[in-house]
């Protein structure tokens, strides 16, 4: 007890110390007072309907009475309840005691029938989708962070666990948490992974290549051959600035860049820089101009074609397709072919990330910005940690720092907790054109004095979603696919927005699906496509290979005219936020 006192008080202090030094800006509580605005709501469809509201109540209370019987019949000596098939069991009761102890099996069937409850109030309302789709996503919140398995005193593993090792689990546990604390700067950062075992240029993000050009905003990346021929085309590679380009080359055994420089690809990556407040007003077009349109022309240079093909991941992605309808309409026909990696175009249905894109929130998140220059990484980490709380925050919270355990390492993690900055200009553009205002499948997103038009970008696109997005789900990407000009192969790869990408072929876990062309409707699309088990990614490179089948001689990076900088993965992506 001695020593957890002492670790509260670092907690404490770690809490409090950057906010006396006014380390720590004010927070606005937006994101609460939407919740309150969203559920009151739900209430009050249910509230205009006394006699449907009673209903509701009366089956909750037969519920719980029902329960309450039955934990009393088994403290009288019955049956304890049969366990969940595995397909279906919460992984947070997965603890036999919740169910062999009575008092904690009315705790978690209790917690499940108030939640189930809870969640049919919303399914039930008289809402618009929005306004239900961000009440589903609050409700999400809420239930997450109640649920007994949480708590010390309501959760019979931790209470064994805490009396087994003399308490000794809670002193780690409030060790770290201080530690999380300090490291978030005064605002909780949820360590997810050992970090200290993973090395940018060591054990991932190790492909051999060198930054050939660098930028205000990025650095350009071109890999080392490794076959005696490579494809007269060369790839640019878009990823997204919202978080760092190495998802993509994890280690060896995962790396997307390493199997497309093994398939003959000569292969270029923008690396964005992690922005600070010299880059305030860094816009949309200036990610276009100093990003893609700057990489293209060292793409260039160093290889002496002017014909590329590129693929653009998420708002990376996003950023790709506006670009290739400005160098429609300007003639600019650098890019003969593009891939789309779960990105989207069309945001009407843009996933759960839409609940923080009101105007409310988003003048909010301006009025932060305006004040640094830039959103801090910490803000989209939460958010997307939010899109999954019980996998990406509760049980971390319990692990951590109830168990005492620290997380082993996964790289995935690893790279998922090395957040970076946004420039203000940049995210506000992306918010009001994007997610508020849908202008680029409208028609009305200006860039450059440009009204933009996707009906002109007539290349070849190859589109990929995946079935499990919550960021860009696959229905989103598959309507943005019908307002290309082109020919258009959508194509829906097994799970979600990391693991449906990176899924290689040596070790695949999902499969995908194709055929069809793109038309009216997601789902007959789906019921007409073809399951093909496995990898999506020889299916792609046969597609870009049947583009330009030509090769040409290997060529290492520079090609003799660009004189490398330093070797890969760079120097901005070790810039910590």
């Amino acid at each position: 007890m001695s020593l957890l006192v002492e670790e509260s008080q670092k907690v404490a202090s770690a809490y409090m110390e950057p906010r006396t030094r006014g380390a720590v800006p004010a927070q606005g509580g937006e994101e609460a007072k939407d919740m309150v605005q969203t559920l009151g709501q739900v209430a009050a469809q249910w509230l205009t309907d006394p006699a449907r509201m009673m209903v509701a109540q009366a089956t909750l209370s037969s519920q719980m009475v029902d329960l309450w019987a039955g934990t009393m019949r088994r403290m009288a000596g019955g049956p304890a309840p049969e366990p969940e098939p595995a397909k279906t069991a919460d992984k947070r009761f997965a603890a036999p005691e919740w169910r062999e102890l009575p008092g904690f099996d009315f705790l978690r069937q209790a917690y499940t029938i108030t939640s189930d409850w809870a969640n049919g109030l919303v399914e039930e309302a008289d809402l618009d989708e929005a306004t239900r789709e961000r009440a589903r996503f609050y409700l999400r919140q809420i239930t997450g962070a109640l649920s007994p398995s949480n708590f010390l005193a309501t959760n019979p593993e931790l209470l064994r666990h805490t009396f087994e090792e003399g308490g000794e689990n809670l002193v780690r546990g409030m060790r770290m948490l201080a530690e999380d604390i300090a490291a978030g700067k005064g605002d909780l950062k949820i360590r997810q992974s050992d970090n200290t075992v993973h090395k940018l240029g060591v054990n991932m993000a190790m492909t051999p290549g060198k930054v050939v050009y660098r930028n205000a905003l990025m650095e350009l990346i071109q890999y080392a051959p490794a076959t005696p021929d490579v494809y007269r085309r060369p790839l640019l590679i878009v990823p997204p600035w919202i978080n760092k380009f190495y998802v993509l080359d994890l280690n060896p055994a995962k790396s997307f860049v390493k199997w497309a420089v093994d398939q003959g690809l000569t292969v270029f990556v923008i690396s964005w820089v992690n922005p600070d407040e010299r880059h305030a007003d860094k816009d949309f077009e200036s990610y276009m101009r100093e990003g893609i349109l700057a990489a293209l022309d060292a793409v260039e240079q160093a290889t002496g074609e002017r014909d590329a093909t590129a693929i653009g991941y998420c708002v990376g992605g996003t950023l790709l397709a506006v670009t290739l309808a400005y160098m429609a309409l300007k003639g600019d026909t650098r890019i003969s072919s593009a891939t789309l990696f779960t990105a989207q175009t069309d945001f009407r249905n843009a996933g759960d990330l839409k609940v923080f894109a009101n105007e409310e929130q988003i003048a909010a998140v301006e009025a932060q910005m305006r004040e640094q220059g830039y959103l801090q990484g910490s803000k989209m980490a939460n958010a997307f940690n939010m899109l999954r709380p019980n996998d990406l925050i509760w049980s971390y919270v319990v692990n951590n720092y109830l168990k005492g355990n620290a997380p082993s390492a996964f790289d995935l993690l690893t790279w998922n907790s090395d957040s970076t900055r946004m420039p203000a200009a940049n995210h506000a553009f992306y918010l009001r054109n994007c997610y508020l205002g849908n202008k680029l499948t409208k028609g009305e997103m200006v860039v450059g004095g440009e009204t933009l038009d996707l009906k002109r970008v007539t290349i070849p696109v190859y589109n990929l979603a995946t079935k499990e997005d919550h960021i860009a789900p696959a229905k989103s990407v598959f309507v943005g696919a019908g307002f290309f000009g082109g020919p258009m192969r959508y194509v829906l790869a097994g799970s979600g927005h990391i693991a449906g990408v990176v899924n290689p072929p040596a070790k695949p876990k999902y499969q995908f699906w194709s055929g069809p062309a793109v038309g009216d409707s997601f789902e007959a699309w789906l019921d007409a496509a073809t399951e093909t088990p496995g990898s999506w990614w020889p299916d792609w490179a046969a597609w870009v290979a049947a583009q330009a089948p030509d090769k040409v001689p290997a060529r290492q990076p520079g090609g003799g005219v660009l004189e490398p900088l330093c070797d890969a993965p760079g120097e901005y992506v070790r810039v910590q936020s």
